[in-house]
């Protein structure tokens, strides 16, 4: 085969993977909105006519729970699953872990601590609803920062050590806000719990916004990247070796990774597992190439977390459930799954 043909094939198969995604994630924008209880508190899917009513001038009941309440929700949801399935592809990746991902290596847990930090001291009160975000994006960053310190050797990066440097890093973390929690009163108590399990329950646009706009740049620096990726998963050597910088390239995806979480949790809270989950489907389904694995990624994971959420609400109607609940009883036993079978393969470390 020339090389013309193959790069032809990889462009096609990079636009029928994309364009499936595409078609997949607005499916999932436009339906699961639709899902729920109505404005008369029955579950079942929202009146069609109410919504062509609204949309065209009059205002309905249907129209405004759609618009202002279920759509940012379902689009933050998107947001949120794009970044963390991104950002797990690039760590699993970099660390040649099948485990890898935010969650697991503690930067999640770090933002999470720092947004508990932040509600317990009151910080929104003085500084604004934004001081929450902050204090997430501050806690990923040293949280990703306190890994990579821990996890290097010399001027190197093994990623065994990476990675047990992030587990360290995630139980330090998880004690840590455990103890803040334990300090709370009560009302402070239902809002650390919330923010800890996760949740879109009163996401709003301009907050949306905010959160969007970091994630959306660090998305695009994954992609710049994503060839290099297909190098670190050979190893930091063989990178070298077809004129990678891996020292460069680990940097971006890490500190990418890291503002992808820290965004994540300010605008969700701790939500755990995609970036485990989605990532091995799309490379079931497109093959380990990041160039195309990885936009997939992003377009998998931002409907998976919409159905989700979806699910959250319905699943125990009229009460919610938390999407970081619904994702961990998924990812939960997916994790023991790819643990298994990389074990029984014989190839959990073996990478590294």
């Amino acid at each position: 085969m020339t090389r013309a043909r193959a790069s032809h094939l990889s462009r096609r198969r990079l636009a029928t993977a994309i364009t499936v995604g595409l078609v997949v994630v607005i499916a999932a924008l436009v339906v699961c909105p639709l899902i729920g209880a109505g404005p008369g508190g029955d579950l079942g899917l929202l009146d069609v006519g109410d919504l062509v009513r609204g949309a065209s001038g009059e205002p309905t009941a249907a129209w405004r729970l759609y618009t202002f309440a279920r759509l940012p929700r379902a689009v933050a949801a998107c947001v949120v699953g794009a970044g963390l399935a991104a950002a797990g592809c690039a760590l699993q990746s970099m660390l040649r872990n099948p485990l890898a991902e935010p969650y697991t290596l503690g930067i999640s847990s770090g933002a999470a601590l720092f947004a508990v930090l932040a509600i317990r001291l009151g910080a929104d009160r003085v500084l604004g609803s934004g001081a929450i975000d902050s204090a997430a994006f501050i806690g990923a960053a040293a949280a990703s920062f306190a890994v990579w310190q821990l996890g290097r050797v010399g001027r190197n990066l093994p990623p065994a050590t990476l990675l047990l440097a992030g587990v360290t890093v995630a139980m330090f973390c998880a004690a840590a806000s455990m103890l803040v929690l334990y300090t709370s009163d009560f009302a402070e108590v239902y809002r650390i719990v919330g923010w800890m399990m996760g949740g879109l329950d009163y996401t709003l646009w301009p907050a949306l916004v905010e959160s969007a706009v970091p994630i959306a740049v660090s998305l695009v620096a994954l992609l710049w990247v994503a060839r290099d990726l297909n190098a670190l998963a050979a190893g930091a050597d063989a990178a070298a070796s077809v004129g990678v910088i891996a020292q460069r390239a680990m940097a971006i995806a890490f500190v990418a990774s890291a503002i992808i979480v820290g965004a994540s949790v300010s605008l969700a809270g701790a939500v755990g597992f995609v970036g485990l989950i989605v990532p091995h489907a799309a490379r079931a389904v497109v093959g380990p190439d990041h160039r195309v694995m990885l936009p997939v990624s992003i377009l998998a994971g931002g409907a998976f977390l919409v159905i989700a959420d979806t699910l959250g609400r319905v699943a125990l109607a009229p009460r919610e459930l938390p999407v970081g609940i619904v994702t961990a009883l998924m990812g939960g036993p997916f994790f023991l799954y790819v643990l298994y079978r990389e074990k029984s393969r014989g190839r959990m470390w073996g990478a590294m």
